[in-house]
């Protein structure tokens, strides 16, 4: 993490509003995480103007590509602000940028993390930080740098937004992606923890604007306050996803889909060429009640629904058929909830006329189809 420089509090910069002794104290107090989230290929430490890693380790490929990602949170940051609980929010920054990271089969290696908020209160800032050091330590990477900025005037002083950007390794002759994909490959689907960091501007509209509920609101079908429950953590899934790749008990993945904005259809389809096509069985999954709540409140068709929301799947691998229990087995094994979704095959044919198409044109036809099982 950049520290602030220092200056004293009757400063012209304190008068404009910059607190640069909280941010001093904030550094203070995310030290320690920060010592957690590293791996051996770190030099140096906290305080410097830039992370440093040891490039050396990928001296061990033949021809290693470097994967970069970026992202942030979106609105599920308003939430958090609500709720004054900041130590989950930067748990799903991690798990936005190395679930991206993983998807090409790149091992994530490090993360920057950049914090803008309209006052720097030290404890809060601290909690967003552990949070992002809990999730690099999940996911097996380092965070190596990062960045508070303190913007009175554009921010109130309760706000505050997140963002990260993450680098990985793959060797060259391992990309996974769309020229691996082949007819007759499965769809092997693993549970989303909740509504993930997508489709909260949706999620806000429908609960908290038009039905007017409270975040302190216990929800008898959620078995929890809503608040709880849209601040459930995203999964990380970069090391299960690694493991089903790696060592003898690897299996023949083709490719991931990361599913976050845009949908489970709209995701899978940025990972199959122009040509083939995949059906999702709905009947494989019953969606958390979080979705169905918001469907249902807010009187959201399934189309938008599924046009929006994870639904219940965080991360699709698509493997070859003789592969499919395989990955299940061992993705159960590490507790991730997984099952077949569903198969891909041609292009056309009953991937035409079935509903929830994709439509990103770039990829293949994505179709969901049939109905999820009523719970009892």
């Amino acid at each position: 993490m950049t520290e602030h420089g220092a200056t004293s509090p009757g400063s012209a910069y304190a008068a404009a509003g910059v607190d640069i002794e909280a941010g001093d104290r904030a550094v203070e107090l995310m030290k320690a995480w920060v010592a957690k989230a590293s791996r051996p290929e770190v030099v140096g430490g906290i305080g410097g103007f830039a992370g440093l890693f040891d490039a050396s380790v990928l001296t061990s490929y033949t021809r290693p590509l470097l994967a970069t990602s970026t992202d942030g949170v979106g609105t599920k940051v308003a939430i958090a602000a609500a709720m004054d609980r900041h130590d989950t929010i930067g748990h799903d920054l991690v798990g936005m940028v190395v679930d991206d990271l993983v998807v090409c089969g790149a091992e994530p290696l490090f993360m920057t993390d950049y914090i803008a908020c309209g006052r720097v209160v030290p404890e809060r800032i601290a909690a967003i930080v552990k949070g992002i050091a809990e999730g690099c330590l999940l996911a097996g990477c380092a965070l190596i740098g990062g960045e508070t900025a303190e913007h009175p005037g554009l921010l109130g002083p309760d706000e505050y937004d997140v963002a990260g950007a993450g680098t990985g390794v793959v060797e060259a002759d391992r990309l996974l992606g769309a020229e691996r994909v082949r007819e007759g490959d499965v769809l092997v689907a693993m549970a989303a923890s909740g509504l993930h960091s997508n489709g909260y501007s949706l999620v806000r509209h429908v609960l908290l604007e038009r039905a007017g509920w409270a975040l302190d609101r216990v929800v008898e079908e959620l078995g929890r306050r809503l608040g709880d429950e849209l601040l459930e953590p995203t999964r990380i899934y970069s090391r299960d996803c690694l493991a089903l790749l790696e060592g003898p008990a690897g299996v023949g993945v083709h490719a991931f889909s990361h599913i976050t904005g845009g949908g489970l259809a709209n995701n899978l389809a940025r990972v199959l060429p122009a040509h083939l096509g995949a059906t999702v069985e709905r009947a494989s999954w019953s969606p958390a009640p979080i979705f169905g709540l918001v469907g249902r409140v807010g009187g959201v068709p399934q189309a938008d629904l599924e046009a929006t929301l994870n639904m219940g799947v965080g991360m699709i691998v698509v493997v070859a058929p003789e592969d499919a229990d395989r990955a299940v087995r061992l993705l159960v094994e590490r507790g991730v909830p997984a099952w077949v979704a569903g198969t891909v095959g041609r292009a056309g044919g009953q991937h035409a006329v079935a509903s929830g198409r994709s439509t990103v044109p770039a990829g293949g036809q994505v179709v969901l189809v049939g109905d999820h099982p009523v719970s009892p």
